[in-house]
């Protein structure tokens, strides 16, 4: 729990780097409870923070980092100081160590070499050096070759560890012959969700235990959020990371916070009667960075069961399963939105349409309600996705992602379809999971 000294010191910090916050907090409070403090929400992150004007742009030494895209049509923006470098690599490189100390089925020589097979973005780009820090000769393979340029790697590192993302994964196993030849003894994964039966198939094909994978969940904004322990049989969230979870039914009496939750769950992203009674949607505030206002962070995604356990002797917060990430975006390889989607489909149709992207296990397909489509605007759709975002398509044409689905629909009998992105049905601007 943060004692109201972290607090202070946090809200401090955050309305001197990011003046706009003040406002948001609407008045002075010296002595402040986190559950009073402001939601931060993505329509208030894509006013003042993920803006091309945002001050930070023009701040030097700061590191930044692109992703999805927004509404507005650019895309997102993060910034890391090198303080914020270092906490990040030092929070990663903890939980690494933690996994990697633990034996492994085969009680071989000790874990020396590894493999990051990344994709892009931050966790890519400081793979390496955290994998150094821990004592494991590293090198990466980079996202523009071809998938066989990574199955080559493997085979030639034979790397003890691999670090990779589900999506990633699933396309090397489905191109390897005998994968468990690689030698890997080890991995640790980051990116899209993982259930533990994919974990165990993936496993089993690697002639690994599930023990040996490790599931770490993270975010560009917030850096390492949490990793799962086998030893505990649930996630467990890093150092420096207070979790809340927002539920519907916390807007009952009408306070100031509870309305702020309220407005969660009616700006669209979320529909709160999906969740059962042990979801709830995740609230982060993180000490570990200080070039984004992570107080009270909505990240969108669902997790169960979230609550206190006892580790070591003392209270960790923890839940058992990430359910899925709602609001407008996803992780295919690199974030990919709901608008970035929309953009390039309405490239190709015109309204009345409506776009809805679906996701099953780590295959993601984008169903089209307007009709007939045939096959050529149905290829034209799918080259502009691979497009939208450029490291996207580089991975899809290397073979190392599996290319968007595109599919046509009859429009619904009521007119069920929005005229375009900008008239859209907002309730479509979600992900749907199937």
């Amino acid at each position: 729990m943060l004692t109201s000294e972290q607090l202070q010191a946090k809200l401090e910090r955050t309305l001197l780097a990011f003046p706009w916050y003040g406002r948001l907090l609407g008045k002075e409070r010296t002595d402040p409870t986190l559950a009073a403090l402001p939601l931060l929400t993505s329509a208030e992150l894509e006013k003042h923070y993920y803006t091309p004007d945002n001050p930070l742009s023009r701040q030097p030494g700061l590191r930044t980092y692109r992703t999805s895209g927004t509404s507005g049509g650019y895309r997102k923006t993060i910034y890391y100081s090198d303080e914020d470098e270092k906490r990040y690599a030092s929070i990663k490189a903890d939980v690494f160590a933690r996994f990697l100390c633990r034996g492994t089925a085969d009680g071989g020589e000790p874990l020396a070499t590894a493999l990051s097979d990344m994709g892009t973005g931050h966790a890519a780009d400081t793979a390496v050096g955290i994998l150094e820090s821990i004592g494991l000769r590293a090198e990466a393979v980079s996202f523009r070759l071809p998938i066989e340029r990574h199955l080559e790697r493997l085979r030639d590192v034979r790397p003890h560890v691999l670090y990779t993302m589900p999506s990633i994964l699933d396309r090397l196993l489905a191109a390897a012959d005998g994968p468990e030849s690689f030698g890997i003894r080890k991995v640790i994964l980051v990116g899209e969700p993982a259930a533990p039966s994919w974990i165990a198939r993936a496993a089993g094909r690697l002639g690994i235990r599930a023990e040996d994978v490790m599931d770490t969940y993270g975010s560009i904004e917030i850096g390492t959020i949490a990793y799962f322990s086998h030893e505990h049989g649930r996630y467990l969230f890093a150092e420096g990371i207070e979790a809340e979870g927002l539920k519907p039914a916390a807007t009952a009496s009408g306070s100031e916070a509870e309305a702020g939750t309220k407005a969660v769950f009616a700006d669209g992203l979320i529909d709160g009667d999906t969740l059962k009674e042990d979801e709830c949607v995740l609230a982060l505030t993180s000490l570990a960075r200080d070039m984004f206002p992570a107080l009270r962070y909505v990240t969108y995604d669902v997790v169960r069961d979230l609550r206190p356990i006892r580790v070591d002797g003392r209270w960790r917060q923890s839940f058992g399963a990430l359910v899925k990430r709602l609001g407008p975006e996803l992780k295919h390889g690199e974030k990919i939105s709901v608008y970035d989607i929309e953009n390039a489909v309405y490239r190709h149709v015109e309204p009345p349409a409506a776009v809805e992207t679906h996701l099953a296990g780590n295959k993601l397909r984008v169903r089209i309600l307007c009709g007939a489509g045939g096959e050529e605007r149905r290829a034209a759709v799918e080259r502009e996705l691979a497009a939208c975002i450029p490291e996207i398509g580089e991975m899809i044409r290397g073979g190392l992602l599996e290319a968007v689905k595109v599919e046509f629909a009859p429009l619904g009998k009521d007119g069920d379809a929005a005229a375009g992105p900008a008239g859209g049905a907002i309730k479509r601007k979600k992900i749907y999971y199937d």
